[in-house]
Formats: structure tokens, sequence, C-alpha cells
């Protein structure tokens, strides 16, 4: 017996492995490598969007496009190895770059070719009096992303055993390198949002804004095929935006699992099973339909009379059905977050604390982002409690930010709690022996089936064979049958409250993405803090808002299909 415990398959690997024993060194290496290169591209990027500071954006796209450079080059090495050596990749993790995720990422890539093309059209409208690297950028930007999205697509489950440390530093650079993507697109969207709302404005309240919006040395965008390149490449960067931080956050979790050696025994695979249409009310998805629709048309109108100029009541109109449809949303999300919470009470699906690093990720990223919509909210608060005179428009900013608080709470513990059930699949593979009999006592567990059983295995009985013996056989059956509707029930509800969380969240992610800003268009904030203050509390925080709805529209994907 102590020989055999003494020989157990995983102790030795998990101790003794060489591999392992640089794994904390390297991972530091590469962190404070991303770190510098981070802290120097935010340097740059914020230098660039300041008028009396003599760094240009076309600085910014000279160090990016290097760095991409090097990036695709790094990957390319990657695949070469994995290719050619059978022992690279020993272990992949299925729970990684699950195929929606992957999906995502292809859909906003194809944006970001578009968006490229579109940039690339409107710098080379004027090329004769334009630095080189603005025409150079895109291009390569666009090669960076189509490389970068094929190694994603199938390497996202990679344990990688071979050059670990390269590995790791080539994995940092590439997160770090779409980390600085994320922050020059992020600037020059909210400059150019800043312009088109503040453009009546002097010089002097607006000191902070980027130059360089308009080609400079007697180049202008006069044709009209150069202004529908250069709105529509505006148009399409929220989608580059996702498309980065989708990346890095996958770029993690590969990062996570370089020479990571996995269990076989304890990480079980979930297979995904897209099954939007089966076994559901339709409630959940024709609300958030419903919802989807009418932001839809709220978000036109909307733009339609803030940009109305010369006509205050028509941005009061405008601003009043921005916020009632906004407190309806919330409203409905927060109920339904908190009855989804209460089922999760009667949910008799045991806890996953298996180690799973998209998980992890997962719930830090969700915690993280919404204290960018925190911030921005509790500052509205207080702007509005402390300013007179209040009317109706600053009682409903005041109940928006306080329900978008709320809504956020009540939505990540929905989700995190979500995440970490195991699915239903598993309930009944690991532990058939273990299950809750839901309420049933005293009933032998071996003659209990969800199935009738066949003549051959009759259940054990003091009476013959006979019709008494099949009346019992039928009566335990029809229990063991009834009780697991109500697990199904449940189960029916989370879905349902998923789906609908879901599109709710698509609406919210659209409105903030594609113009919608209330923060500049509402006086209240601006008069309170200030034409400096203000914008810049907007610009640093408003960006993690509009990523946490597109993440929590991934992880309540995560949640339904978990369900």
């Amino acid at each position: 017996q102590s020989s055999s415990l003494g020989h157990h398959p995983h102790s030795p690997p998990l101790t003794h492995n060489p591999k392992e024993i640089w794994k904390k060194g390297g991972r530091m290496f590469s962190v404070l490598l991303a770190i510098n290169l981070l802290l120097l591209a935010c340097t740059l990027v914020s230098s660039a969007a300041f008028n009396k500071v003599a760094v240009h954006d076309y600085d910014v796209f000279f160090m990016l496009t290097i760095i991409m450079l090097i990036c695709i080059a790094w990957i390319l090495f990657y695949l070469i190895v994995t290719a050619k050596r059978r022992d690279a990749i020993l272990y992949k993790d299925s729970h990684a770059g699950p195929v929606w995720l992957r999906g995502g990422l292809v859909l906003f890539a194809i944006f970001t070719l578009v968006m490229d093309v579109f940039k690339t059209g409107y710098y080379s409208s004027f090329y004769n009096c334009l630095s080189a690297i603005k025409i150079i950028y895109p291009l390569v930007q666009a090669v960076f992303v189509i490389v970068q999205t094929y190694f994603l697509w199938i390497s996202a489950k990679d344990c990688i055993h071979v050059h670990l440390d390269v590995t790791r530093c080539g994995l940092m650079l590439t997160l770090t390198t779409n980390l600085a993507v994320w922050m020059s697109a992020v600037t020059d969207e909210s400059v150019h949002k800043a312009h088109t709302k503040f453009q009546n404005l002097t010089e002097g309240t607006h000191r902070w804004i980027m130059k360089g919006q308009k080609p400079k040395g007697g180049c202008s965008c006069n044709t009209q095929i150069c202004q529908i390149f250069q709105s529509g490449y505006f148009w399409l960067y929220p989608f580059n935006i996702e498309y980065s931080l989708f990346a890095s956050a996958m770029l993690y979790v590969m990062w996570k699992n370089v020479g990571r050696l996995i269990d076989h025994h304890t990480h079980h695979i979930h297979q995904l099973k897209f099954r939007l249409f089966r076994r559901t009310f339709f409630v959940g998805i024709v609300l958030g339909l419903f919802i989807l629709v009418s932001g839809l048309a709220v978000l036109i109108v909307y733009e339609v009379q803030v940009n109305s100029s010369g006509q205050p009541d028509k941005k009061n109109e405008a601003l009043i059905m921005y916020y009632t449809f906004n407190i309806v949303c919330l409203s409905l999300m927060s109920l339904v977050c908190i009855g989804g919470s209460i089922v999760y009470r009667f949910d008799k699906r045991d806890m996953d604390h298996h180690k799973n690093p998209t998980r992890t990720l997962d719930m830090a990223l969700l915690l993280g982002a919404a204290l960018g919509q925190y911030a921005i909210s509790y500052y509205s608060i207080v702007a509005v409690v402390a300013s007179t005179p209040r009317d109706a428009i600053s009682a409903l900013n005041l109940t928006y930010s306080l329900l978008m608080i709320a809504q956020h709470t009540f939505q990540n513990i929905f989700i995190i709690e979500g995440l970490h059930r195991q699915p239903p699949e598993d309930d009944h593979k690991i532990h058939p022996h273990r299950k809750d009999l839901y309420g049933l006592t005293f009933v032998n567990i071996n003659a209990v089936s969800l199935r009738v059983p066949e003549s051959s295995s009759a259940l054990p009985s003091p009476l013959p064979h006979g019709q008494g013996a099949v009346a019992i056989q039928t009566s335990d059956v029809v229990q063991s049958i009834m009780v697991p509707k109500k697990v199904k029930w449940r189960r029916k509800f989370l879905k349902e409250i998923s789906l609908f969380l879901l599109l709710c969240n698509i609406i919210l992610w659209i409105m903030p993405a594609f113009g919608a800003r209330p923060q500049f268009d509402n006086d209240k904030e601006l008069n309170f803090y200030g034409y400096s203050m203000w914008p810049a509390i907007v610009d640093i925080c408003l960006p993690f808002g509009i990523f946490y709805r597109m993440h929590a529209v991934a992880s309540l994907l995560e949640v339904y299909i978990m369900s």
C-alpha cells in the first residue's frame, strides 16, 4: 500500500518537474517587461493628447508600428515551433478560448480591418503633406489583426511546454501591444467626441484636447470620399476597442497556461451546445429583443434631437427620453438579477472549485471594469445633490446613477455565482450515487432510475414478480421523474434570465459606444466640475464602463450554457 501511494501518477511532475523551477522568475520577468512597455505607451499616448506637449500622434503611430511588427514575428515563430515539435503542447485548457469568445474576436477583427481600410483611405487623401507613418500604421495593424486572430483561434487553449520564458515574454509583449492600441484608440475617439460636443467653446476651455485632429500644413479633407473615410473609421472605433480588449484577455489566459500541468481527473471538458431556442419559454429573448429594438430607436432619436443646433427644448426632451428608457431597463435588469440570485439559493448543483484561469480573469474584469461606471455615477450623484436648482432632468439623472450602481452590483453577483456552478451534465455524470433526491427520503437509490427499468432488472421487493411489484416500480419511477421537473424549471428560468440580461447589455453597450453621451449633453456635471475636470473623468472611466457591457455579454452567454 505504501508503494502504491509513493508512486502517485501526478505527484512527481507537480513537485519535481525542472520546468517549474523558474516559473515564478519567468513570470516576473515577463510582467516587468510588460509594465515598462505599457508605461512607455501610456506616456506617449497621454502626451500626444495635450496641445502644449511636443509629442505628436505620428510618434505614437511609429512606436505602435514597431512593436506590432515584433509581435507578428514572434507569433510566426510560435506557430512554426509548435507545428514542428510534438512535445510542445502536452495539454489543452478546455475552459480557455470558448468558441463564442473566439467568434466574437473574429467579428470584431472583421470590423477592425474595415476600419483600417477607411483610415488608410482617409490619410491617403492628403499623403503629400502627412508623415508616411500615418499610412503605414493602419496597414501594419491590419496584418497584425489577421495574424493575431488566426493565432488565437488555433492556440487559445494551448499549455505550451517549450521555450517557456520566450513564450511568456512574447505573450506579454503581444498583450501590452493590444493595450497600447486600445489606449490610442480610446484617446482618439474620446477627443473626437469632445471636439464634436465642445466645438463652440473657446480655446481656453479645452486645452486638454489632443492636437492633430485635423491635418496640418495646409491639408484639408474637402472631398466627399475623404469625409466618408473620416466619419467611417470613427464609427468603427468601438469594434477596434473591443477587439483589443478581447485579445488581451485571451492572451493573459494563454500566459497563465504556459508550462501548466493539467490533472485530467479533475479537469472536465464541457461541450458547448448552442440551444438558444430549445427548452426555453421565449419570455427572456422576446422581452430582451423588445428592449434592444426600443433602445436602438431611442438612440436614433436622441442623436437627432441632441445634435439639433439652437433647439434646447429638443435637447431636454432627448435627455428625458434617454434617462427614462435607461431607468426602466436598469430596473428590470436589477429585479431579474435578484430573482436569479434567489433561484441559485435552491439550486442543488455543486460549486466548481477547480483551478480555472479563465474564470478568475472573468471575475477580475467584471469587478474592475465596473469601477469605471461606479466612478461616473458617484460623481454625478454628488453634482446633482449639491447643485441647485433641481429640475426633472436632475431627478432622472440621480435615479439613473443610483440604478446604474445597483444594477452593476446585482449583475456581478448573479454572473459570478453562475460561473462557479457545475454544469448539469457533470452533476449527473460525476456523482451519480451522491445526487440529492430533492425531498425524497427513505428511498433505495439503486432502485430509482429516470427511465422505466427493464423486466430483467426488477426492484427488490418482498412481493413476487407480478402486478404488485410492477405497481411499486411504476410509483417509484413516477416520483423520480416528477422531481427533476422542478430542477428543469429552475434551469429554464436561469436561461431566460441570462438571455434577457445578455440582450439588455448589448443595447447598453451600443448606446454609449456609438455616440450617446448624456454626461456631456447634461450641463449639470459640466457646470459643477468644470470643462477640464469632468471631460477628463468621463474619458477615463467611460471606456471601462463600455467594456464592462461587452464582457458581461460574453460571461452571460457562458452562464446560459452552464445552466
